[in-house]
């Protein structure tokens, strides 16, 4: 099917019908938004995607975070203490938590008067070899802040999507209120004209009974079609980040012209954000059971170490001083170079544990990017099928609009002449409105048949660059 040509084809009908029945319809300049407009608002404003932006910072400052297991840790600590200094000769195991100190003198006797005492040190630990858990962490990280700019980036896209078609189906409703508006004037003026010729004694009375009814069926109409646009301007304002009932939309070209599929390249939906995201995830899986792996591996470490004490108990003679001054002044200082290999050998079960389960996730992950490519390619073919069909409900629906025109001022004319009856009229007013309405969808459908190849692909420019 040659879609260009196709279109080419349709722009004089949509034209010419746009000038002579649709003018009055359309919005003023300057009362409303363009696509344009609501995209920007919607990007900017909508709380959940700046809940995504926080969210990629936040993987941003973890990645910062892992780096700084590359720099030595350096403890430092400076206490004063008062306390006794009773001991025997033997070992214990020390409690949880806070290490108690077993240093003190060794007598037959307990002395309970407790002396000053202080204690400086410094420790310095630089994990010189890990074996590649660190920089596997730090890949993680990595992996993690990808995958939520990926998440970000596939919101970003779906949001755009779904503006753009509420906004289509919005301006659909607006032009819906239009039309059932004149077509509620139309039913005033005939129901004028009818009920003239039933006080003339010309009509039967029952045609006055259904001009009534047909006016009353255009109220409606006109009630039920301001009932949608309302709703639909809730659900577009809501997507722009503030609710409100007073959203306008321009029309803009969508009605003067009809859009263009392009031929793209096969398999273009391979592109697309969503895909791009669940890469991302088998991605951040892979690391992440990485450096599950790597963490059992040992750690060898450059280890330096300095400190000083101070007590109030001599260490000629074991005297008691229990002034502050000399239990806080140094009595000793020592340091300590050293190397320090490391390896929890139960850890390492643990590990291979949890490697095993997080390959399970980057199985789970990559299922899951094929069952969305699936999904991606279903909807590009699908987009491609109602793009035809809805071309064609638009080339037929300019024929069906002229055709239902002038069967309505034919069987008006007819009737007011005398040489029909008023459920002819009637059959031929609702088809005109019907007609009214198809040809607005018709031509709405297309533009939404090509959103919904942009949505395939995951190319919004696709849409937008036929729209500005």
């Amino acid at each position: 099917m040659n879609t260009h040509a196709g279109g080419c084809r349709l722009r004089p009908w949509i034209g010419w019908l746009a000038a002579v029945y649709m003018a009055p319809l359309l919005p003023v300049a300057g009362q409303s938004l363009s696509l344009s407009q609501v995209l920007d608002q919607a990007t900017q404003q909508y709380p959940f995607l700046k809940a995504k932006q926080a969210e990629v910072s936040s993987a941003k400052g973890r990645l910062q975070a892992s780096k700084t297991d590359l720099l030595p840790v350096v403890i430092v600590q400076d206490q004063y203490t008062y306390s006794t200094n009773n001991s025997l000769t033997g070992s214990f195991f020390p409690n949880e938590g806070t290490n108690i100190s077993t240093s003190g003198g060794i007598r037959p006797e307990n002395i309970h008067q407790g002396v000053f005492g202080s204690f400086t040190s410094a420790v310095i630990e630089w994990r010189a070899v890990t074996f590649g858990r660190v920089k596997a962490s730090i890949n993680a990280a990595q992996a993690d802040v990808n995958r939520s700019q990926a998440d970000l980036d596939n919101e970003l896209f779906q949001h755009q999507i779904r503006t753009v078609d509420a906004y289509l189906v919005l301006l659909i409703q607006q032009k819906l209120v239009d039309i059932q508006r004149a077509n509620l004037e139309r039913a005033r003026t005939f129901k004028r004209t009818v009920d003239a010729g039933v006080r003339s004694g010309m009509r039967a009375g029952v045609d006055s009974a259904l001009a009534t009814a047909e006016l009353a069926r255009a109220q409606l109409l006109l009630l039920d079609s301001r009932q949608r646009a309302r709703v639909q301007r809730l659900r577009l304002s809501e997507l722009t980040g503030r609710v409100q009932d007073s959203v306008q939309v321009d029309s803009m070209r969508f009605y003067t012209a009809l859009p263009v599929l392009p031929a793209n390249a096969a398999n273009a939906f391979l592109k697309n954000p969503s895909l791009r995201f669940f890469q991302s995830q088998v991605d951040a899986a892979r690391a992440r059971s990485l450096a599950v792996q790597r963490s059992g591996m040992p750690v060898i470490s450059l280890v330096g170490a300095g400190w000083a004490r101070g007590s109030g108990v001599a260490n000629n003679g074991d005297a008691y001083r229990t002034d502050l001054v000399s239990g806080i002044s140094y009595q000793v200082s020592n340091y300590l170079l050293g190397v320090v290999a490391r390896w929890n050998l139960t850890g390492m079960l643990r590990a291979r544990q949890d490697f095993k389960s997080e390959q399970f996730q980057v199985e789970r992950f990559r299922q899951l990017y094929h069952d969305q490519q699936l999904r991606l390619n279903r909807q590009s073919r699908e987009a491609d099928t109602q793009y035809e069909v809805a071309l064609e409900q638009a080339r037929l629906a300019p024929v069906q609009l002229v055709a239902a025109r002038k069967a309505y001022e034919q069987a008006r004319a007819r009737y007011g002449n005398g040489l029909t009856d008023l459920p002819t009229l009637v059959q031929s007013f609702v088809t005109l409105n019907r007609a009214e309405v198809d040809w607005y969808v018709a031509n709405s459908n297309v533009w939404r048949a090509l959103l919904l190849k942009a949505a395939a692909e995951g190319d919004l420019p696709l849409f937008m660059n036929q729209v500005n």
